[in-house]
């Protein structure tokens, strides 16, 4: 089971990639990046100027153009991807998928797998909100190699 879409670690992976080769108004066009992670290009592009859309990434055209960060990667948050990626439902909604378990629900009764999920979706939430670019990025760099995006 994989908690994250593929568009979602497509991202992920973009965001990355783009942090450990960014420079001062330097832009990356979309081949160079969908050759160096192996995704297709017409998907990545699509992923890419879904982050555009939500400034996380900037682009522009042209010969020398392409994507870039927008933000500071110290301020974009895994779970900022996530949210504009693949939305929230994975920390709210049962696994199973029963009626009950929505809180939205007046008659709101989790049920049994549900309410020991709960803490476990309470640290997967805090642990992509914590968890940053920036640091992804450092560790990277600091593997010497044996990490690769």
């Amino acid at each position: 089971m994989s908690m994250l879409s593929n568009t979602c670690k497509y991202a992920i992976r973009g965001t990355i990639y783009l942090a450990l080769h960014e420079g001062k108004n330097h832009k990356i066009g979309i081949k160079k990046i969908a050759e160096d992670l192996d995704i297709p290009t017409p998907f990545l592009a699509k992923i890419l100027q879904n982050l555009v859309k939500h400034k996380i990434l900037s682009s522009t055209k042209g010969p020398h153009g392409g994507f870039g960060l927008e933000k500071d990667p110290a301020d974009i948050s895994l779970l900022e991807i996530i949210e504009v990626t693949d939305g929230m439902d994975m920390f709210y909604e049962c696994l199973i998928g029963l009626p009950t378990c929505r809180d939205h629900d007046p008659d709101f009764v989790p049920c049994p797998l549900n309410r020991k999920f709960r803490p476990i979706s309470q640290q997967l939430y805090d642990l992509f909100k914590e968890e940053t670019i920036s640091n992804l990025k450092e560790e990277i760099e600091h593997s010497e190699g044996k990490v690769a995006i």
